[in-house]
């Protein structure tokens, strides 16, 4: 059944029995799939579970629905993962987000790091923060999930190092020194009680100077193996370790 992302406002509200005209994006999304009056879909608010719904009408620019049975289903990782990087360059931070949302990410913190080769102005920070969230939208529709993870605008890694202070007392930097605890380690050994602060930074990683002051502000380092990931891998497969071996 296609699902579909419906934020709610005053005017669509998700409850059994109501007749509502879908949010503009949501409405263009199930016209594009040449859906028909009396087909059903799936509507989520991405906070607490999915509707069926059926359509009523279909306009040129609007649709409308009935909202069916609410249904509490959640598909949530059982370890909750925060994940805050270093924005890798051209599409592959587009690719990383997608990824991360299928794979459980409770939310994603960009930064602008050191070595950064992405440099966002203002005006342009805001846009591409719409556009990373709407990936992460559409990342939801697909995969499942009913909770909608966040993704913050981005700001300078300095900043982030003095806000993030906050009830996540398990934080981890990925590291480029292979002299830092392995992951198989840490799965061995921790109990996946969350939530998590996952740090990993841009191409080329996180300088000495950042990764020396995370060290300093709690954070423990983690060494993926020898091989060096890109920016957009090594955030992932610590991810996709991590949710894995929280399900087991």
């Amino acid at each position: 059944m296609p699902r579909f992302f419906c934020p709610e406002d005053a005017s669509t509200v998700l409850r059994a029995g109501a007749e509502i005209e879908l949010p503009p994006e949501t409405a263009r999304h199930v016209q594009v799939l040449r859906l028909q009056p009396e087909d059903t879909i799936t509507l989520f608010n991405g906070r607490n579970g999915e509707w069926a719904a059926t359509i009523l009408r279909m306009g040129r620019a609007n649709v409308a629905v009935r909202v069916e049975q609410h249904h509490a289903i959640e598909r949530e990782a059982p370890l909750e993962v925060h994940l805050a990087v270093g924005m890798p360059a051209n599409e592959r931070m587009d690719w990383l987000v997608e990824k991360a949302v299928e794979l459980g990410a409770a939310s994603i913190q960009p930064l602008l790091a050191e070595r950064s080769v992405l440099r966002l102005s203002a005006d342009r920070a805001l846009k591409k923060q719409m556009h990373w969230q709407g990936i992460a939208i559409a990342a939801c529709e697909q995969c499942g999930r009913n909770r909608l993870p966040p993704v913050h605008a981005a700001r300078p890694l300095q900043d982030f190092q003095a806000w993030h202070q906050s009830s996540v007392q398990r934080r981890f930097v990925l590291s480029l020194d292979t002299d830092s605890q392995p992951l198989s380690r840490v799965l061995m050994s921790q109990e996946f009680e969350g939530p998590v602060l996952l740090l990993s930074g841009p191409e080329g990683g996180l300088s000495p100077a950042e990764e020396k002051a995370a060290l300093a502000t709690g954070f423990h380092a983690l060494s993926l193996g020898p091989r060096t990931l890109r920016a957009e891998t090594a955030p992932l497969a610590a991810l996709a370790a991590l949710t894995l071996q929280a399900f087991n």
